[in-house]
């Protein structure tokens, strides 16, 4: 049997589009010193509020704009515990999930077994969607190693001390890269309901939400590393679908599996790389460096 590696290409891109966005989200929150264990459950209620959407009004694309104000505004939630109340981040991310998985469950059943509108093909037959998660890419990197706003996130999220003392709003430019990160987790989601699956199903997203965690740290937490790893995973997922087309005498919960065990073996691998690091005297992966004076 004959493959096309521009198909597989393809197959790749696309279904590591949820992921990718996802991460690249997460990861402008982490780089502002916010560790948000809710994706997922903002990625599910992007999934579900963008179906509702795209189904209502046979548009597709506001169906994106709509799950990226959803996930924008449950991150919200998960901004208020932790920004204004002080709450634990960990405590209060793992809420968010549940909190958005339950909301998820509870609002998507009227949207059972409809199907979503068609999406327009964009150039070289890819999905205008993955268009615009190839080009956030040089985007973030961009506004975090070139911009003004980026370096004072950067800088927020190394020493926010310093950055409180020099005038800068800790807080808002917190709220501001949790609510980016929970616009981009809703796109992710949505993603998978309007143009993967096409339909909507309760728990769709399947722990893509703790993978695209796991990528920002396998990316060291850099714009292209996340995208990096966001292939890594697409291909990991493609070669699992590619198994059970051909029929492979494999157990199909094993290659389910193949996605999280490769997830799991890159942050043992991480880990251990860390330890040696600390070890041999090497700084964090995520130590910035920036210096906030130059920004005056």
């Amino acid at each position: 049997m004959m493959i096309d590696p521009l198909s597989v290409f393809l197959l790749l891109i696309s279904a590591s589009t949820p992921i990718l966005f996802a991460a690249l989200g997460e990861l402008v929150a982490e780089r502002a010193g916010v560790l948000n264990l809710g994706v997922e459950g903002m990625m599910i209620t992007g999934a579900l509020a963008g179906f509702a959407a795209a189904y209502g009004t046979g548009n597709p694309f506001l169906g994106f704009l709509v799950a990226a104000v959803a996930g924008a505004v449950i991150s919200m939630l998960f901004a208020s515990l932790t920004q204004l109340f002080l709450a634990n981040q960990v405590a209060s991310g793992l809420a968010l999930t549940l909190f958005g998985l339950g909301l998820a469950a509870m609002f998507g059943k009227p949207f059972e077994g409809v199907k979503a509108p068609p999406m327009p093909a964009g150039p070289l037959r890819i999905n205008w969607i993955v268009w615009l998660g190839l080009i956030m890419v040089p985007v973030i990197w961009w506004f975090l190693n070139r911009s003004r706003a980026g370096l004072i996130l950067r800088g927020v999220g190394e020493n926010h001390e310093a950055a409180h003392a020099l005038g800068y709003n800790v807080r808002l430019t917190r709220t501001a890269a949790i609510g980016f990160g929970g616009a981009m987790a809703g796109v992710g989601g949505a993603f998978i309901s309007i143009a993967t699956v096409l339909q909507w199903t309760e728990g769709m997203t399947a722990g893509a939400g703790w993978i695209a965690l796991a990528i920002v740290v396998f990316s060291k937490w850099t714009a292209p590393g996340v995208l990096a790893g966001a292939w890594l995973f697409g291909g990991v997922t493609v070669l699992q679908l590619r198994l059970q087309a051909a029929g492979v005498a494999v157990p199909v919960q094993l290659l389910s599996m193949a996605p999280y065990l490769a997830t799991i073996v890159v942050l043992v691998v991480i880990s251990a790389r860390q330890k040696y690091s600390k070890r041999a005297g090497g700084g964090s992966p995520g130590s910035l460096g920036t210096n906030f004076h130059a920004l005056r």
